[in-house]
């Protein structure tokens, strides 16, 4: 029963991969599209993928161009092939904007540019150009099906942005070591990252190391800058435990200000 069961399936799929062969070699336009539509269904992307490039141009102008433009794109979706996805899907949009599948394509089109995001700590273009073009595609159809799902791309994007900002601003307090430059730029990192990301879910580590570089910066500057810097430091620690009493680094945050604030009574004395 099983080697009867296997021998069909052998035969099936013979038969199947015989038919795509000769919709591929036949100069019938018809027959491709028919063979091509039948293995889109069926989910064999690649094959129909091959049979549509073939009669794409056969077809502009005519009834089935519009279904054919969009089986076409949406095989270059379904195999991942994201790039040209992005523009066929965009084409189509571009081409049949009054089609049932204009608000699906463009969604799917922003959404490719998502796909091809990568993690955090790389080069984030095209995490930006999907932020753009997902907005664009809430702007245009703001009462879309597909609204909450672009919502929740932008939620993700964003924070993949403002994590690489944050991680950015941190490496510069790792890096710094008792140069007043190094610590200035860290202090300036956090200043520009809580000012952008002003809900960031970071806040709290934001303003700890950032509290950290002007605390590192006061008590190794020069006398001449240091009460300066002691203070600035000072008002820093002054708004983390503010707003964190409970932090997990309070105490450390504690430490850091009776050292600044015995490094002013230090200075002080001396002048």
């Amino acid at each position: 029963m099983k080697k009867l069961f296997y021998l069909s399936l052998v035969l099936l799929v013979l038969t199947s991969c015989s038919e795509f062969q000769k919709a591929m070699k036949s100069d019938d336009v018809a027959l491709k599209y028919a063979k091509g539509t039948e293995l889109f269904e069926a989910g064999k992307w690649s094959k129909a993928n091959k049979l549509f490039a073939q009669i794409i141009p056969n077809y502009r102008g005519k009834p089935q161009a519009e279904k054919l433009t969009y089986m076409y794109a949406m095989t270059f979706y379904n195999m991942k092939e994201y790039i040209s996805a992005g523009y066929q899907l965009t084409q189509f949009e571009n081409r049949y904007p009054q089609s049932e599948k204009a608000q699906e394509t463009s969604f799917l089109a922003a959404k490719c540019y998502y796909e091809m995001s990568p993690i955090y700590s790389k080069e984030q273009h095209e995490t930006i150009e999907a932020l753009e073009k997902l907005q664009l595609f809430v702007n245009k159809y703001p009462n879309s099906e597909y609204l909450p799902q672009a919502n929740a791309l932008i939620k993700e994007l964003d924070y993949k942005l403002e994590k690489k900002a944050f991680e950015i601003a941190k490496l510069y307090n790792n890096i710094a070591y008792f140069e007043s430059s190094d610590y200035e730029a860290a202090i300036k990192a956090f200043d520009n990252f809580l000012v952008d990301y002003p809900g960031t879910s970071f806040r709290e580590e934001a303003m700890f190391y950032r509290l950290d570089s002007a605390y590192k910066l006061g008590v190794n500057s020069i006398k001449s800058k240091q009460e300066e810097r002691l203070n600035t430091a000072i008002n820093y620690y002054n708004n983390f435990k503010k707003f964190y009493p409970n932090s997990e680094f309070i105490e450390e945050a504690n430490k850091m200000n009776e050292e600044m604030i015995s490094a002013k009574q230090e200075l002080n004395t001396k002048s």
